[in-house]
């Protein structure tokens, strides 16, 4: 899914581009501005993958508003969208991704949205989750995609087949012994049992990765059984990486807080209830909300507050029971003159500490949460 700004002083101009990158998919309008300044203005605080821009405007061409437009973000797809091909070569100078002439098509607005995926991260991103699905994915749930049917996802006999093949890539190639597997998946079961159901698992797994193509080979060696993955890589791995890499830079880029959220997509083999992953799982999401607050500083110092409270938001999605977090977004959110998010928040914090965690809230969020629904009311009493 990318993200974009229609930009053209022509309503039903922006109505019908809007309307066509819909059919196109994978597409998310982030904001339609009929006044380039107004847009411009905009992204100091909007993060978007790529900009469509008309040339022909009153007040400032469209070559002029690419140009401010680089001034904030040099690498920031700009497609112009114009009744006039003599403005071709003038965009050429500019960089620009794509040229289209009105009227448009779906098929050659498919091009342009093809053309913006693939470039996206080519300029300063060199990771190794460049595929568009990953292979191996275990953030979110544990699934395998097969590298030869894309979007073709592998079907279990059986779920203990499935958590021992997430167990053998958990530990990335290493050999584990055929003791430390039982203990993680069958424990407290009978020992002649549990290895007569894991030599069972281990026969239907490596049957089912050969019949549906994926190239991961399960090995038996003296110390145990591993995983090899031949190059695959899972999704968890490249996401560390970013992560450390975001906590280790003095210069923050801002392509990177955009990348990061895309590729966390939920905790380490969420939801999958396997207890044998718990401890790297609270390792991921700890480095993911250290590398979040280090964003939050950093919108702060921009007066980018937009997206200072969508770090804050990210945050508690993360830890709902985080009083600290919580505070700083209502704060942030009265400060930004949205009482309404305001509020919600002060109701999700309340729900989650009262309720999931069974304990009253700090003074100081009970104050700040009593503040802002008082607010609230008066507001709602004003209309």
């Amino acid at each position: 899914m990318i993200r974009v700004m229609l930009i053209d002083d022509e309503a039903d101009a922006l109505k019908l581009l809007e309307i066509l990158l819909k059919q196109v998919g994978n597409v998310e309008i982030a904001g339609t501005y009929l006044n380039p300044i107004q847009a411009i203005n905009a992204l100091n605080e909007t993060m978007v993958d790529a900009v469509f821009l008309d040339i022909q405007m009153p007040g400032m061409k469209g070559t002029e508003a690419a140009r401010r437009i680089r001034s904030i973000s040099p690498e920031l797809p700009i497609i112009f969208t114009t009744a006039y091909a003599e403005y071709a070569l003038e965009a050429f100078e500019i960089d620009s991704t794509d040229y289209l002439l009105k009227p448009f098509t779906v098929g050659r607005l498919e091009n342009t949205v093809a053309r913006i995926i693939k470039n996206l991260y080519k300029a300063d991103l060199a990771l190794p989750n460049k595929a568009p699905v990953p292979s191996v994915q275990s953030l979110g749930g544990f699934h395998i995609v097969s590298p030869l049917k894309t979007g073709t996802e592998i079907v279990w006999k059986t779920k203990k087949e499935r958590e021992l093949c997430a167990f053998l890539i958990h530990h990335e190639g290493k050999s584990v012994n055929a003791g430390v597997i039982i203990e993680a998946l069958w424990p407290g079961y009978d020992l002649d049992k549990a290895k007569s159901y894991l030599y069972t698992c281990l026969s239907y797994l490596r049957r089912s990765l050969t019949d549906q193509g994926i190239p991961i080979h399960i090995r038996k060696g003296n110390q145990g059984f591993s995983a090899e993955l031949n190059d695959i890589t899972t999704d968890a791995s490249p996401f560390e990486t970013l992560l450390n890499r975001i906590l280790d830079e003095e210069n923050m880029h801002e392509k990177h807080y955009h990348q990061m959220n895309e590729m966390y997509t939920g905790d380490y083999m969420g939801e999958c209830n396997f207890d044998w992953a718990i401890a790297r799982q609270l390792e991921i999401k700890s480095l993911y909300v250290r590398v979040l607050r280090k964003w939050n500083r950093y919108y702060h110092g921009l007066e980018k507050l937009s997206l200072a409270a969508d770090s804050l938001q990210r945050l508690l999605t993360i830890f709902p029971d985080s009083e600290i977090d919580g505070r700083a977004l209502i704060r942030l959110h009265l400060k930004l003159g949205n009482r309404s998010e305001a509020y919600r928040v002060c109701l999700q914090l309340e729900q989650a500490v009262r309720i999931q965690l069974g304990t009253e809230l700090e003074e100081e969020t009970m104050l700040l949460v009593q503040q802002t629904m008082e607010r609230q009311s008066a507001q709602s009493n004003e209309s």
